[in-house]
C-alpha cells in the first residue's frame, strides 16, 4: 500500500506463545466449525443448527460450519424471492453488540484468528500513514450499508432474487473457509470454477498478504460485521477503563494495539476489538475492564488475563 512505512516499535500480545486470547480464538473457531467430517467429504453440514446464526463472520458454505453467517443471512433474507426484513439476525447482532461490543471481533471471529496468525509470520511490518488509514476505516461502513443492506433490498425489488453481493464478490472468509475446501474435495466444482472464483482468490491473497505486514487489514477496512459491532463499543456492557491517575503516558498500550487505537485518548474507540493487548503491556496497570460500567481494580503488567 502506497505510503506505508516500517513499524519500528515491537508490539505485545503474546507472540510466540499460547496467550489466553489465542486459546479462546482457537476454541471459538473449533466450536463454530466443528463438523470435521465435512472437510473430508467436501459437503456442507445441513443439520438443524444450520438454521441459526453464529455471531461472527463464518461462511455458511464452509464444510465444517455448524451455523449460518449473519452477514450472509441478512443479504439472503433481503434479496430472496420473498424479501423479508432480518429481524432475528439483527436482534442477535444487537444482543451481542450491546453486551460485548467488538469483543466478538477480538476473541471469537475465526477470520480474525487467521489474520492474527498471518501477522506472526516474521516479515517486515508496516504502519499505514494516518492520512490514509483514518479515511479508509470508513470503507467498512459503506460495505455494510451498500452491499449488505441496500443492494440486496433494492435489487430484489427490481429484479427478483439477488445473490448476496458481499459474499459473492468480496468476502475472503468465505473463499478460505468455503470455496477452497469445496473445490479441493470436488473435481466437478474445480472444472466449473470460473473468473469469479479467480477474483475471490485474488481478494483473499491480497488480504492474506497485507495481514502479514499490517495487523488485521480486513477488520480495519472491509468487514461489515466489525462495522456493525463498532456502533456499540461506547455503550456496551463490557467496557475498558483507563485510570488517568495511574497512567504514566508511556504509550506502550498504543504501540501494542493491533487496531492502531489511541488508547490514552479514547480507550473505548469504535475501532477497539477488546483483545487485551493494551492491558497486558501497561506497566502501571492503568487499564482495566468490567461489565456494567463499574471500574474493576487494575492488574499489573505480568498478569495474563484478558
Amino acid at each position: 500500500m502506497f505510503g506505508m512505512h516500517r513499524h519500528r516499535v515491537k508490539t505485545g500480545g503474546g507472540k510466540g506463545r499460547f496467550s489466553p486470547q489465542l486459546v479462546i480464538q482457537l476454541l471459538s473457531a473449533a466450536l463454530f466449525n466443528g463438523y470435521a467430517a465435512g472437510f473430508g467429504r467436501g459437503r456442507i453440514f445441513t443439520g438443524a443448527s444450520k438454521a441459526f446464526c453464529v455471531p461472527v463472520l463464518n461462511c455458511y458454505s464452509c464444510p465444517g460450519a455448524l451455523g449460518a453467517c449473519p452477514i450472509g443471512s441478512i443479504q439472503s433474507m433481503l434479496g430472496g424471492m420473498q424479501s423479508r426484513f432480518p429481524f432475528y439476525v439483527l436482534g442477535l447482532l444487537v444482543l451481542f453488540g450491546a453486551v460485548l461490543g467488538r469483543v466478538v471481533c477480538g476473541l471469537l471471529c475465526p477470520f480474525g484468528l487467521v489474520q492474527d496468525l498471518l501477522h506472526r509470520i516474521p516479515v517486515p511490518k508496516r504502519v499505514v500513514p494516518r492520512r490514509i488509514d483514518r479515511p479508509a476505516r470508513y470503507l467498512k461502513y459503506v460495505v455494510l450499508a451498500v452491499l449488505v443492506f441496500l443492494v440486496p433490498a433494492f435489487a430484489a425489488a427490481e429484479t427478483g432474487v439477488v445473490p448476496p453481493p458481499f459474499c459473492k464478490y468480496i468476502c475472503p472468509a468465505g473463499t478460505l473457509g468455503g470455496g477452497i475446501p469445496l473445490l479441493l474435495a470436488n473435481p466437478g466444482l474445480r472444472q466449473a470454477a470460473g473468473w469469479l472464483f479467480g477474483w475471490k482468490t485474488l481478494v483473499l491473497a491480497a488480504v492474506a498478504g497485507l495481514s502479514m505486514v499490517i495487523h488485521r487489514p480486513f477488520c480495519r477496512y472491509l468487514c461489515p460485521l466489525g462495522a456493525f459491532y463498532s456502533l456499540f463499543n461506547r455503550f456496551s456492557l463490557y467496557q475498558l477503563h483507563l485510570d488517568e491517575s495511574r497512567c504514566v503516558q508511556c504509550k506502550k498500550c498504543e504501540a501494542a494495539c493491533p487496531m492502531g487505537v489511541e488508547v490514552t485518548r479514547d480507550v473505548n474507540s469504535p475501532e477497539c476489538i477488546r483483545c487485551g493487548a493494551c492491558r497486558r503491556v501497561c506497566p502501571a496497570g492503568a487499564i482495566s475492564a468490567s461489565f456494567g460500567g463499574g471500574k474493576r481494580a487494575a492488574t499489573p503488567r505480568s498478569a495474563e488475563d484478558i
